[in-house]
């Protein structure tokens, strides 16, 4: 799927959301040099079509009390009949589970997971993952510190 074509305007309006979602049109227009009606015009359309998604809040799990992160490589059986809806319909209903992703190699999918310790995520496991008929295997990384983590999506490739 090719990427939408967008100007400097759009492109700053993007990256200035990503910093800030609560800025108002304002205080965005005037960051991308656009008075506030035509700001909040670009924004609704890209909302329209999908490039803004939603606006959200960026929480710090370690002081929630999640202070593990795991990432799962999940192996499904092959013959099971509906194995792909069935996980995936599950895995939707997880909380623990921040991320699914379909992937290549050696697993089926990569899940990132929060739990607050590593005996939580065996329960997890044993109670939730395990518990969906279509899981073969899962090769689990718990992560030591995290080095990056980034929300905001590179703009520097658009036209």
């Amino acid at each position: 799927m090719a990427a939408i074509k967008l100007d400097r305007h759009e492109k700053g309006i993007l990256a200035a959301l990503q910093e800030n979602a609560r800025l108002t049109m304002q205080e965005l227009g005037d960051t991308v040099g656009l008075s506030a009606s035509p700001c909040w015009r670009r924004v609704r359309s890209m909302e329209d079509i999908g490039v803004i998604r939603r606006y959200t809040v960026q929480l710090d799990p370690r002081k929630l009390g999640l202070g593990e992160c795991v990432f799962a490589h999940v192996t499904l059986e092959r013959h099971k009949e509906n194995a792909v809806e069935q996980f995936e319909t599950a895995i939707a209903d997880m909380p623990e589970v921040l991320e699914c992703f379909a992937v290549t190699g050696d697993a089926d999918y990569l899940l990132r997971i929060v739990v607050p310790t590593t005996e939580d995520y065996g329960r997890f496991l044993s109670e939730r993952i395990f518990s969906i008929p279509a899981v073969s295997h899962v090769k689990s990384s718990v992560t030591l510190k995290e080095v990056k983590f980034e929300t905001r999506l590179p703009l520097d490739h658009l036209e």
